[in-house]
């Protein structure tokens, strides 16, 4: 589905997303569905996670925690829109580098495939890593290496130095850092946030996303534009957007140990049923892959990970096949640049629209904002110019949001604090599975075909996947985690 910030099971958008991907980093993780109050009751002297925001003396009594006031979740999303806002940048600076010191456009596209490539190689052990160790400590030496790869790409590009060789490596660890950052940080938000304001938190976290996505290229294509330091500001920018996060982290207090595979007090992992509630996978493992087997075991989150995985293989290829359709109708490049931040504009504006859109079934809603999709895929062929493509990616957006709180209430919220890193690292790996193919698919379409053709296939294509989901009766009987 359009929208950049494909997360939905990531705290932080990923290098190279395209519009149509739905799950970012990002938000990712188990409230009930949207009927929570704007404020939770939490013991006095309890640490939800990393512990200290509107703790009292062990013996107070309950009080009230808006999460205006709630200081570890406020330093875990400032530190997450630091670093998504970078990558936002990155994202389009990095082509730009590459395509001006190279000028090859295929380098520029191995860059990304390698960074997608690390990110989905790195997921499941990512996932794993944050369930049996320290998430704050995890976040804080991603975070630092993330930082110093990119300070390092900097100072190449100063010194005449950006060789492939270097960027494919820089590619790789720029990728698993990021798996492993929003692992890590998603867990520690479910540690900060009380289980009554999740989805007001993770209907926040939209507009982080969002806002990234927005704000971005402008900031990336300003900074580039900068001839001192050989073009390299951006990078720079986006370096200190990750020391930002950095200083959060180190600003957490230190998060409990929770029990993990292996330690006291761990269960087996377990499945939630279609009614939400769950049942135990005898005989299963708490191994690494884990997480894979509880959501392939289980029919209706099966069938939401295939849905989904569909819908982003086919949508990542959306942004460049619109950019050619315009092209072919002399848009300027600004112009074009405008038309597709209406997908960006469209998920700010459908933020607001996630609780009511969660009184919904589950099923019924991700089956109904999947199906608009195809027709509005179908009528960007049309090609009226920026303005209407612009208007139809604001449409297509506008239930993006509640889709992507929705696998965070469905998927992980049945599952324990001890096994949800494993889960989310086999959620955005399952759901990035088809995104280099659907890459892939888009070039060789519009090698062959004529743009609009292009799209219609892939309307086409996103047309029956949702009617295989559909024919699943599991995804229509299912219910919202209680």
């Amino acid at each position: 589905m359009p929208g950049r910030g494909t997360e939905a099971v990531s705290a932080e958008p990923t290098a190279g997303d395209a519009p149509a991907a739905v799950v970012r980093a990002g938000a990712a993780a188990g409230s009930g569905a949207a009927r929570d109050e704007p404020a939770a009751v939490e013991q006095a002297g309890a640490a939800a996670g990393p512990a200290g925001a509107g703790a009292g003396p062990a013996d107070a009594g309950p009080v009230v925690v808006p999460l205006r006031r709630n200081g570890p979740y406020q330093l875990l999303w400032t530190g997450s829109a630091a670093s998504s806002l970078g990558i936002a940048v990155a994202d389009v600076a990095y082509p730009l580098a590459i395509l001006a010191v190279t000028g090859s456009p295929a380098r520029a596209g191995l860059f990304a495939a390698v960074q997608v490539a690390g990110q989905l190689l790195a997921g499941v052990p990512a996932g794993h890593l944050a369930d049996r160790e320290d998430q704050r400590r995890i976040l804080i030496v991603s975070e630092a290496a993330r930082a110093l790869i990119t300070a390092g790409l900097a100072l190449a590009l100063v010194l005449a130095a950006f060789t492939l060789p270097l960027l494919l490596a820089a590619a790789a660890l720029l990728g698993a850092g990021q798996a492993v950052s929003s692992a890590a940080r998603l867990v520690l938000v479910r540690a900060a946030v009380p289980p009554e304001q999740l989805t007001r938190a993770l209907t926040q976290d939209e507009v982080r996303i969002n806002g990234a996505s927005l704000a971005g290229p402008p900031v990336a294509g300003a900074l580039y534009g900068l001839r001192a330091l050989a073009h390299a500001t951006p990078f720079l920018f986006t370096a200190g957007s990750f020391l930002v996060s950095l200083l959060c982290a180190l600003l957490l207090k230190k998060a409990p140990v929770k029990a993990g595979p292996g330690r006291a007090g761990s269960s087996p992992p377990q499945a939630p049923t279609g009614n939400g509630q769950r049942s135990e996978m005898s005989g299963q493992r708490s191994g690494m892959f884990s997480g894979v087997t509880a959501l392939l075991g289980d029919p209706v989150l099966r069938a939401v990970v295939l849905l989904i995985t569909a819908v982003n293989t086919v949508g990542v290829g959306l942004d460049l096949i619109a950019v050619v359709i315009l092209r072919q109708q002399s848009v300027s490049s600004a112009m074009i640049g405008i038309a597709l931040a209406g997908g960006a504009v469209g998920g700010l504006a459908g933020a607001p629209l996630v609780r009511p859109l969660h009184r919904i079934r589950p099923g019924v809603l991700l089956l109904a904002v999947c199906a608009v999709q195809a027709p509005l895929f179908a009528l960007l062929a049309v090609g009226y110019g920026p303005w209407w493509i612009a208007g139809l990616l604001f449409a297509a957006m506008l239930g993006v949001p509640a889709l992507r709180v929705l696998l965070d209430v469905l998927i992980l919220r049945p599952f324990p604090e001890g096994e949800r890193g494993r889960v989310a690292g086999a959620v955005m790996t399952l759901l990035g599975l088809g995104m280099p193919a659907g890459y892939a698919a888009a070039g060789l379409l519009l090698q062959f075909f004529a743009a609009r053709t292009a799209m219609l296939i892939l309307a086409a294509a996103l047309a029956v996947g949702v009617l295989g989901a559909a024919a699943q009766r599991e995804l229509w009987r299912a219910r919202w985690p209680k």
